[in-house]
């Protein structure tokens, strides 16, 4: 078993013009782009320096026919992909993609959760890199937007093994921190009424926060909420780039 087995290890934005993100994302988050042909479309591979973080690629015809707007997805490895999504099933989720392989890179196969919110299972060809969750231009929290908290803390601690760690009681109800084994990954909570559908948000890591928003802004994006300061001192924002994608900002702040 992979010692990155129940963690993040990829994250993958399908959007409606490439070239657009690739810009906004490196001036935002200072991530590079690098093109990488496919047999069947160009996908775009984005590093934080030398780490390879995440990638990005035209909306997939299947999913445009289907009105899937553009977006953000995490891949979490897994040992045996097409177990998992028979075991996703089991649990009450639905498989989106069946397992299928990327010629030379790995196996995946995209799923929900009961309520719907999406996730890719992924088991790559070989170890992997490690995914640098606190380093600058990476991905460090994972938050879920829950359709129902419990039920969906209980389908994603029986897929991937994750666990309780503390909890929080605010204005919107029980924030559910989690982790896998020693390594904290994110937070759950359920989700606000106006909210139309259940997801997960990932939170890039920036210096700056006022800055890095600053440059969403300059951009094209939108800044929907922050800077708002969270336990430990850090402060987040949470956006939308200019082809309507969601992403948020973890940094910190001059005072």
């Amino acid at each position: 078993m992979s010692k990155l087995d129940g963690r993040y290890v990829w994250y993958n934005l399908i959007t409606t013009d490439p070239q657009a993100a690739k810009t906004f994302y490196g001036d935002v988050v200072g991530l590079q782009a690098e093109d990488e042909a496919m047999p069947d479309r160009t996908y775009t591979v984005l590093h934080a320096g030398a780490p390879r973080v995440c990638g990005l690629m035209p909306i997939p015809p299947e999913a445009k026919a289907m009105g899937v707007p553009p977006n953000w997805t995490g891949y979490v490895a897994t040992e045996d992909v097409d177990a998992d999504a028979r075991k996703a099933v089991s649990l009450g989720g639905k498989v989106m993609r069946e397992p299928e392989d990327i010629e030379g890179v790995g196996r995946f196969a995209i799923i929900t959760d009961p309520h719907g919110a999406t996730i890719v299972l992924f088991h790559g060809n070989g170890e992997g890199p490690d995914p640098g969750q606190n380093e600058p231009g990476h991905v460090g929290w994972h938050e879920l937007y829950a359709g129902d908290l419990d039920a969906d803390f209980g389908f994603y601690s029986s897929m991937f093994g994750w666990r309780k760690m503390d909890a929080m009681e605010g204005p919107m109800g029980t924030y559910q921190l989690f982790g896998k084994d020693d390594v904290m990954l994110g937070g759950m909570m359920t989700k606000p009424d106006p909210m139309p559908t259940p997801a997960w948000l990932y939170y890039f890591n920036v210096g700056d926060i006022d800055q890095a928003i600053q440059r969403v802004k300059s951009g094209g994006g939108q800044v929907h909420n922050g800077p708002m300061e969270v336990p430990g001192g850090g402060w987040i924002a949470q956006a939308q780039d200019p082809q309507g994608a969601m992403f948020a900002l973890f940094g910190s702040r001059a005072h």
